[in-house]
C-alpha cells in the first residue's frame, strides 16, 4: 500500500491525483456532510475536508491522508450543494445562469504524528446565459448528479461556462497547485 491515501471516492479527484504521478490509495470517508451546519461556505468546506481526512486518518495514522471538499456559492449568495433531483438541479443552474459563482475547494492533508496542512482555493465561474433548451440538454446528460452546484467544468460542462477566473482543478474538485504546496510542506 502507498503511504498516501485519498479520502474520497470522487472519480474526478482520483483522476487529478493520478495526473500528479504519485502512488496513492483511495479509501473514501464515511462522513455525513449534512451534520456540518456551518453557514460560511469557506469554513464549511475547510471543516468538511478536515472531517473527511480525520475519518480515514483515524484508521491509518501512519499515512498521509488527503481530505477535500468543494462548495459552490451563486452570485445571489446561496450555497448550492449537491442537487436532490433533476428539478433541484435545474433550479440551481437557472440561478447561476448569466452570473458568477464562487467555487471554494478546500484540502486537509493529515500527516503522520498528527500534523495538519490545510488550505482553500477560491475560483470564480462565469456562466453563460442558459436557455431552456440548454438546461434540458444538460439535465438529460445526468452529469449534474453528485455535483455541487449541479455542474462540472470539464468535458461537456465547458459549454455552460463563459469564463473562469481561478484554478480549473479546484473547480473540478481538487486544486492541484494547493495540493502540491501542502505535500511539499509536509515533506512528501
Amino acid at each position: 500500500m502507498s503511504n498516501i491515501i485519498l479520502a474520497s471516492g470522487s472519480p474526478q479527484r482520483r483522476r487529478l491525483l493520478e495526473e500528479l504521478g504519485i502512488q496513492f490509495e483511495v479509501i473514501a470517508s464515511d462522513v455525513d456532510e449534512t451534520l456540518c451546519e456551518l453557514e460560511d461556505p469557506i469554513k464549511r468546506a475547510q471543516v468538511l475536508a478536515r472531517l473527511k481526512a480525520e475519518d480515514v486518518y483515524a484508521k491509518y495514522p501512519d499515512y498521509y491522508v488527503i481530505g477535500s471538499d468543494t462548495l459552490v456559492v451563486s452570485h445571489k449568495g446561496n450555497l448550492l450543494e449537491k442537487p436532490q433531483d433533476k428539478h433541484h438541479a435545474r433550479e440551481m443552474l437557472r440561478e447561476q445562469s448569466g452570473g458568477v459563482s464562487q467555487v471554494h475547494s478546500a484540502i486537509s492533508l493529515l500527516a503522520p504524528k498528527s500534523k495538519k496542512f490545510e488550505g482553500v482555493e477560491t475560483s470564480h465561474v462565469h456562466f453563460r446565459t442558459l436557455t431552456d433548451e440548454e438546461l434540458d440538454w444538460w439535465i438529460s446528460l445526468g452529469l449534474w448528479k453528485d455535483r455541487s452546484g449541479s455542474f462540472q467544468i470539464e468535458g461537456e460542462g465547458e459549454k455552460l461556462i463563459e469564463h473562469l477566473e481561478g484554478d480549473y482543478t479546484g473547480v473540478v474538485g481538487l486544486p492541484m497547485g494547493l495540493l502540491r504546496r501542502l505535500l511539499e510542506e509536509a515533506g512528501v
